[in-house]
């Protein structure tokens, strides 16, 4: 996977202990909120096959994270 892409960037995100929200990962992509919804469903899980949960904290924003499916993602790169 490229990095520097907006992609990655989500990725990134998703993949921090604390999760994003949708209005956090809008900001830093500068996406529609459709377009986000639409990378979940299918780019990050159909295409790259990636488990997505999310929770909603009572008071608080909906929160995502990638749960699985990351090493396969990134197996064989280089640091």
């Amino acid at each position: 996977m490229r990095t520097g892409t907006k992609l990655h960037t989500v990725i990134e995100l998703l993949s921090r202990p604390d999760g994003a929200a949708i209005h956090e990962i809008m900001r830093e992509t500068g996406w529609q909120q459709h377009t986000v919804r639409g990378t979940f469903a299918g780019t990050l899980k159909k295409r790259l096959g990636l488990t997505i949960e999310s929770e909603k904290p009572e008071g608080k924003d909906r929160i995502y994270r990638i749960t699985a499916g990351l090493d396969a993602l990134f197996q064989g790169e280089t640091a």
